[in-house]
């Protein structure tokens, strides 16, 4: 038989162990904090396929600049091919500097949601 509490209903915690209520409350928790754990999985494997995409675009480049370098027959054209290759770059340098930016964001904003939830850094939820 469950031991009555002082208000006179019944409580569903075992004597030494916690009761339903919090047993509930830190399901919830976990749960929430598996679910920003995902997304900031998801966020992290966006990040580096968009890297691993900017590592193949940068090689082509590459690529292409030394085909065009090399096929070049005068020191005017040669100028213009690395031209264009160097204002490919910065083009590249800026998409990159948004991209590290928006990561980057993306990232606080799920550590923000995991401290905004009761979780400390020692991974405790508070009580």
């Amino acid at each position: 038989m469950a031991k009555q509490s002082p208000e006179g209903s019944e409580s569903t915690a075992l004597p030494g162990l916690m009761s339903v209520e919090s047993a509930e409350m830190g399901k919830q928790q976990l749960e929430k904090l598996a679910e920003i754990q995902g997304e900031l999985l998801s966020k992290l494997q966006q990040a580096n396929l968009r890297w691993i995409d900017t590592i193949q675009k940068r090689a082509n480049l590459a690529s292409e600049f030394a085909t065009k370098l090399t096929a070049a027959r005068s020191v005017p054209e040669t100028a213009s091919v690395c031209q264009d290759w160097v204002r490919q770059r910065m083009e590249m340098a800026e998409e990159d500097a948004k991209h590290l930016l928006a990561d980057s964001q993306a990232f606080m904003e799920a550590g923000v949601r995991l401290m905004s939830n009761g979780w400390l850094s020692s991974g405790k939820a508070k009580t």
